[in-house]
């Protein structure tokens, strides 16, 4: 088979593809800290967060929003961080695994979650308690069917979803009466 020819087709051959753009600078608050960072306009939070900050808590999974092993919370929100882009974060703010604990002292799902047994090999782990913290944090959970409808974008291989559900709702018992509307 020939090339095309002819005038509609001239020059076409010849052009180059345009040059990559230049790494972008982005200024977000990670786990309370800001920081900035320069990055090529098409890295992912995820490798953001790995690769640039050392952050290695946030699990890369499928890297293609299927699993969840990748969730942390942006503004207070789970996201999966393999899909979002780190420019999409400028300004934001973002909270890892790292960033649940107040020191040593674990935040009160990382607590339960060890209480609860609700891990084995733990590699989705981080992700299950991110998506969990934005869970309690949306209110919409008021029953164990709820919470694993809303908990059903984090997959874990091991089949420890009977002890996380058992974790969520421990916390989610423990948490003030704004939960059913503030009634008593």
């Amino acid at each position: 088979m020939s090339q095309p020819t002819g005038p509609a087709f001239q020059g076409h051959a010849q052009k180059q593809p345009a040059p990559p753009p230049d790494a972008m600078e982005v200024s977000l608050t990670i786990n309370g800290s800001r920081k900035t960072l320069h990055v090529a306009p098409w890295t992912s939070l995820l490798d953001a967060l790995r690769l640039h900050l050392d952050l290695t808590g946030t699990k890369k999974g499928c890297d293609h929003g299927q699993c969840g092993a990748c969730t942390v919370l942006v503004d207070g929100r789970r996201i999966n961080s393999c899909l979002t882009l780190a420019v999409m974060a400028e300004g934001r703010t973002v909270t890892t695994i790292e960033g649940l604990a107040s020191g040593d002292a674990l935040h009160p799902l990382q607590e339960a979650f060890v209480e609860q047994d609700a891990f084995q090999c733990g590699y989705c782990t981080p992700g299950q308690i991110c998506s969990a913290v934005g869970l309690l944090e949306e209110g919409h959970a008021k029953s164990d069917d709820d919470i694993r409808e809303l908990m059903s974008g984090n997959l874990c291989r091991c089949g420890a979803y009977p002890n996380i559900v058992a974790a969520i709702r421990q916390v989610m018992d423990a948490q003030p009466a704004a939960n059913d509307g503030g009634a008593s």
